[in-house]
C-alpha cells in the first residue's frame, strides 16, 4: 500500500506550527531591502565620522575618530550653510511658482470652455518630452539675452511651468462635484473666489504632495545652476558638493568632509518628506488611477 508523502518546504519545518510561513518571507524580503536600500545611508554617516586616513582603510566600517568635527569643518571652512541657504531660497520659490501656476493652469482646463482644449492639454503634456537639461543651450541664450545671468530669476525662472502639476492638479479638480461648481454659480462667485474659497481647501493634500515632489526635485537641482550661475557664493548646495572635492589632504581626497556635507545635503529634503509623507502617498495614488 502506497504512502502519501508528508514533506513540507525546508523553512516550514523549522518554524513553529503557528507561524505563517509566507509572512516571515515577507517581512524576511522587506528587512533585506529596507536594508540595502539603507546601506549607502549607513556608510555615508560612517564615513562622515572618519579622517582620511580611516576612509582609505576598506576594513575600517566602524564610527570614525573625527565624529562631528566633519560637519563643523564643512559649515565654517567651506562656506556650506551659504550653498544650504541659496538652495532653500531657489527649492521655495519654485514651489510656490509652480504650485500657483499650475492651479491657474488646471482651473482653466477644467472650468472653462477653451476652444480646442484637448490639443491645448497633450500640448502641456507634450513638453514632458523636452526637461531642461534638453534645452540648456537655447535657455542659456535666453537668459543671456534677458541679462538674467547669475541671478536668481535664472535658477528658478526654467522650473516654474510644470506639466506634471497641471496634469495632477486637472485630474483632481475634475474629482470634484459638478453641484459645487453650480451653486457658486447661483451665488455669484468669481473664479478666482471659486479656486481660492473652494478648491483649494479641498486641494490641500494634493498641493502638499505636489509641493513636496518639487521641492525634493528643485532641491536635487545640479546642471543647470552648474551652468548659469558664475558666482561660487550664489550656487546651490549641490554645486557646493562638487567644490568640496577639491579639499584633499597629502594627495588624497577627504572623503570625510564630502560625506559630511552629503549628509548635510540631505537634512532638508528628509525632513519634508517625513512631515509631508500622508499627502504624497495620496498624490502617488492618484497618478495609479
Amino acid at each position: 500500500m502506497a504512502t502519501q508523502s508528508t514533506s513540507e518546504p525546508g523553512l516550514a519545518r523549522l518554524l513553529p506550527e503557528d507561524v505563517d510561513t509566507e509572512q516571515v518571507l515577507i517581512h524576511g524580503g522587506l528587512v533585506l531591502s529596507i536594508f540595502l536600500m539603507g546601506l549607502p545611508l549607513l556608510l555615508a554617516l560612517i564615513m562622515s565620522t572618519q579622517n582620511t586616513t580611516e576612509v582609505y582603510q576598506i576594513t575600517n566600517v566602524g564610527i570614525g575618530s573625527e565624529g562631528l568635527s566633519n560637519y563643523g569643518t564643512v559649515l565654517g571652512e567651506y562656506n556650506f550653510g551659504q550653498y544650504m541657504l541659496n538652495s532653500v531660497v531657489m527649492s521655495v520659490i519654485i514651489v510656490i511658482g509652480k504650485v500657483t501656476l499650475s492651479l491657474f493652469a488646471a482651473l482653466a482646463l477644467v472650468y472653462y470652455r477653451l476652444p480646442y482644449e484637448r490639443a491645448v492639454f497633450m500640448f502641456i503634456l507634450l513638453t514632458l518630452l523636452l526637461p531642461v537639461p534638453v534645452r540648456i543651450v537655447p535657455l542659456f541664450d535666453l537668459m543671456a539675452r534677458l541679462g538674467w545671468g547669475n541671478t536668481l530669476m535664472a535658477i528658478t525662472g526654467p522650473y516654474i511651468a510644470s506639466a506634471t502639476a497641471v496634469f495632477l492638479f486637472r485630474q483632481h479638480f475634475m474629482s470634484i462635484p459638478d453641484s459645487l461648481v453650480e451653486n457658486a454659480h447661483l451665488d455669484g462667485v468669481g473664479p478666482l473666489t471659486f479656486l481660492w474659497k473652494v478648491l483649494i481647501p479641498m486641494s490641500r493634500g494634493m498641493i502638499a504632495g505636489v509641493s513636496v515632489i518639487t521641492f525634493i526635485y528643485a532641491w536635487n537641482q545640479y546642471l543647470w545652476p552648474l551652468i548659469i550661475m558664475s558666482d561660487q557664493s550664489k550656487q546651490v548646495v549641490q554645486v557646493g558638493l562638487r567644490f568640496l572635492q577639491a579639499a584633499s589632504q597629502s594627495g588624497l581626497t577627504r572623503w570625510g568632509i564630502i560625506m559630511a556635507g552629503a549628509v548635510i545635503a540631505l537634512l532638508p529634503p528628509l525632513a519634508v518628506l517625513i512631515v509631508l509623507h500622508r499627502p504624497l502617498l495620496e498624490t502617488l495614488a492618484i497618478q495609479q488611477k
